[in-house]
């Protein structure tokens, strides 16, 4: 692993500060399996004189996503206004809420089903979302060599209860022949969470650069799909800058394990 730099401790406040309310927890319902991690992407069409124009989606790994036909999402008090009244989430459709991204391994959901149910329920998210000024661009990921560099994955493991704690992972990533790669632990419940790095600026400043996000691979080597090719990716499966909402007939929503006093 490379050495930590100077602004190790900064990089991960600046995380948590920035980041800390775009991840969501997700697994399989019923069965608790397929744990991973979903999280908000702000994706930026055009800037006009009035202000910009932009898709919300929500972004994870392929794999989990497709498997888990009822899902369980698991909520946090700051992820609403007023605080959501239950902890978990539960989602039929899931799997067909989900585009994959050709290639990349990778889905998006637009959030407009999201929206909808808040707005049933009488409340509304309050979520931080990887956005367009820190999504890493095609020179921030050419910029990475083939000797690794460090890295973090801010994603949501699976205690011994099945808790879905947050956590920032230590690791690194670099570039191979086939991609770039997150080099260390990726805990269960970490696929599809988001990866960063600090990339040096002038003095001991930084500039906070998410590269991508953490797909499923073997022996501490997981590819990342590079946030160049999501956005690539996205403009081609909706050339016409409109992200099919879900049909809000064909899926239900609804809230369990509400929480004390509520």
């Amino acid at each position: 692993m490379p050495e930590l730099p100077v602004h190790h401790h900064a990089t991960i406040d600046a995380i948590v500060t920035h980041t800390g309310r775009a991840t969501l927890p997700f697994q399989r319902a019923q069965r608790a399996e397929h744990h991973a991690t979903a999280f908000w992407f702000n994706e930026l069409l055009e800037t006009t004189d009035e202000g910009e124009v932009v898709r919300q989606f929500l972004v994870t790994a392929d794999d989990p996503a497709r498997r888990s036909d009822i899902a369980e999402l698991t909520l946090r008090t700051d992820l609403g206004t007023p605080a959501p009244t239950a902890d978990k989430l539960l989602m039929t459709g899931f799997a067909e809420g989900w585009s994959t991204l050709d290639g990349l391994g990778v889905a998006v959901m637009p959030t407009g089903g999201l929206h909808a149910y808040t707005e049933r329920k009488g409340w509304s998210w309050t979520v931080d979302e990887i956005t367009d000024g820190i999504a890493a661009r095609a020179e921030d990921v050419a910029a990475l060599g083939e000797e690794p560099v460090p890295a973090y994955l801010l994603g949501h493991d699976v205690g011994a209860r099945g808790e879905r704690e947050q956590a920032v992972v230590v690791g690194a990533v670099a570039r191979a022949e086939d991609g770039v790669r997150w080099t260390g632990q990726l805990p269960a419940g970490c696929v599809g969470a988001p990866v960063f790095t600090a990339v040096p600026v002038e003095g001991d400043s930084f500039r906070l650069v998410c590269v991508g996000l953490a797909l499923p691979g073997a022996r501490g080597r997981h590819p990342v799909a590079t946030f160049d090719r999501i956005r690539a990716a996205l403009r081609t499966w909706a050339p016409d800058g409109d992200a099919p909402l879900p049909e809000q007939g064909k899926r239900r929503w609804w809230s369990r394990g509400r929480r004390p006093g509520r």
